[in-house]
């Protein structure tokens, strides 16, 4: 279990954001502007961390991050001991809903 709160961490992210586009020597303006998001967008994102996930990727795109970003949430890869462990994993069906709620 995780003590940071999601506001806490959407803070977090929205600071960590601000101090990657003022280390690249951006202003607000011209961030948003590289990544097609209103200047009004980025500055409630900045204050208030609120932002859409489309808009973020954009800001993280033109902040050369995006890659870094889909690295951070990759599923876990599976390390196999054997070829029999790779086998019996193309074996599992994978499911395709969740079935917990």
């Amino acid at each position: 279990m995780s003590l940071l709160t999601i506001s806490k961490a959407q803070k977090q992210i929205a600071e960590f954001t601000r101090e990657k586009r003022l280390s690249m020597g951006l202003t607000q303006s011209g961030l948003a502007n590289r990544a097609g998001v209103s200047l009004s967008t980025l500055r409630k994102f900045e204050q208030k961390a609120v932002i859409s996930l489309e808009s973020y990727l954009k800001l993280l795109m033109v902040l050369n991050q995006l890659e870094n970003f889909i690295e951070a949430i990759k599923p876990e890869s599976t390390n196999f001991q054997s070829i029999d462990d790779v086998l019996n994993d193309k074996k599992r069906k994978r499911p395709k809903k969740g079935w917990r709620s």
